[in-house]
Formats: C-alpha cells, structure tokens, sequence
C-alpha cells in the first residue's frame, strides 16, 4: 500500500513506522530539509512542499493529514486547497476536542455538538466540513480523529519548567485531557482501516486530570522544582492563549467508540506513560 503523511512531524513519524513495520510505502511531506534527511534515515521517502502554496500531489491509497491550519482565521485553506486536487479512496485527518467547545467539565462523547468558542477550534472544525464536501463529492472514505492535549518523548514542558513559568493553582484547575504521542499513532493506524466511513472519533487515555496535575507530574520526572501556582485572575493575564483555551472549555473526553474498534492505549493514564517520555 501507498501510504502519504501530510505534515509529517512527530505524529506522522509515529504513523508511518507502523505502516513501514506492515511492509507499506511511506511519503511524508514536510517543509525543511533536515527533516526531510531524517525521514530518509527512518525509510520514508521525504516530499518538500509548502501547503500555504500550489504543491504536486503523488498518487497514494492512503492518506493521513496530520498538518495544522494556519495560525489565524477561522478557516483552513490549506486543506480545501488540497482537496480540489486530491484523489485517494481513504483519508484520515487529525482534529481537535476544541470543536467541541466548552462542556462545563462534562463527560462527552461524539454525539456532542460542535460549538467550538476559539478560532483554533473553529479552523478545525471548517476543516472537518471541507473533509465531508470532499467525501460526498469523491466517495472516498474519510475519518476524523479528535485529539485532546499530546505528551510523549521531546514533547513535556521541560523549558517552560525550567524558566519557572507558573500554572493555574491545582483548586482552580478543571479537567484536562491528554493522550501520549504512540497511542495517538496507534489510533489513527486503527480508525482509518476500521473506522466507519464520515466517523469522527474521540482519542483520549479515557482518565482525565488537572493541567496542574500534569505539570506539577512532569517537573517531579524532570527532577525540576514544581512551578509556582497562580489564582484564576492571574493566570489569564500570564498563561498563553493556548493554554488558557484547554482551561476554559473544560471537558472530559470518552473514548469508547475508539476502543470499540479494537484500539486499546498502552499508556491509560499519566501515571503509566510519563515515565515512557524520558
């Protein structure tokens, strides 16, 4: 099988070893060259290409667009550009819980509406509309993933420990949802040869914890100080946008459709899978 990674970064490394271990072909487009080498060294066959620009598209049977939108706007032009000259029987995009807006800490699942409150989520979900256009005019097979908060090896908060930046203090801290960067790859491999076609799916450990749980966690594996915690009225005036979207829209992420395929995540919680990120 012809296998094409759009944006293949961390995750679409991920994604594409297990697809190299199944004996398929591997393309993963990026946009420097010294990422493109290390796709040669790990066996996928590197395509430089600028999304926010017209870009030669090669023939694949399965496609995996793990490539962000731009970072304003409230739409997703790279992905509708792609897609008028896209052709694949199968696409898989990864997305966000973000479209779901903010559910006041309920337990959710993919029957939830989409209301997405901050331009991120926004973007995400005028992707996922562009994906069932795109379906309905192609008859390919599409599947969304909805990803909460990543950790894994290179991705913990290690600078931001070290430079003291503080968190919103543990009694303020609503629940956050996280999943660890193999069982991502793990689900995406598993939604789009099981996944039912124009199915979204939810990819989350299933144990949500606080945002000051994981980082008051992830100093201690550091052997770094815990960073200093600050009142909700503080925190909005310090914490970065993104942060603060996870903060107020507060969920708690079902994956049960998800496990319901056959995927299963080795890492269930913080406590299983952060010692797997040294």
């Amino acid at each position: 099988m012809q296998v094409l990674i759009i944006g293949c970064g961390d995750i679409g490394q991920r994604i594409a070893l297990r697809h190299l271990a199944q004996g398929d072909t591997v393309t993963g487009l990026v946009r420097g060259a010294h990422v493109a080498e290390k796709l040669r060294v790990l066996g996928i066959t590197p395509l430089l290409a600028e999304l926010d620009h017209e870009w030669s598209l090669p023939s694949a049977d399965a496609v995996y667009w793990c490539a962000p939108p731009p970072a304003f706007g409230n739409d997703d032009p790279r992905l509708d550009r792609a897609l008028r000259r896209l052709a694949t029987p199968q696409l898989l995009y990864i997305s966000t819980t973000g479209v779901y807006g903010d559910c006041q800490g309920r337990w959710i699942d993919e029957t939830e509406p989409l209301k997405p409150k901050t331009e991120r989520g926004q973007r995400r979900l005028a992707a996922e509309l562009h994906l069932r256009a795109w379906s309905a005019r192609t008859g390919s097979k599409t599947v969304t993933l909805r990803v909460p908060g990543i950790y894994g090896p290179g991705r913990l908060p290690a600078q931001r420990l070290q430079a003291g930046t503080p968190i919103l203090r543990a009694e303020e801290s609503p629940p956050t949802n996280r999943i660890h960067a193999d069982d991502l790859a793990d689900a995406a491999v598993c939604a789009l040869a099981q996944g039912v076609a124009g199915g979204a799916y939810n990819v989350a450990d299933g144990v949500p914890t606080s945002m000051a749980d994981y980082f008051l966690r992830a100093a201690a594996l550091l052997g770094l100080p815990p960073p200093p915690q600050l009142p909700l009225a503080e925190a909005r005036a310090q914490l970065s946008p993104m942060l603060m979207s996870f903060l107020e829209e507060p969920k708690r992420i079902a994956p049960a459709a998800l496990r319901a395929l056959g995927w299963q995540p080795r890492y269930p919680d913080l406590a299983s899978g952060l010692p797997h990120c040294l």
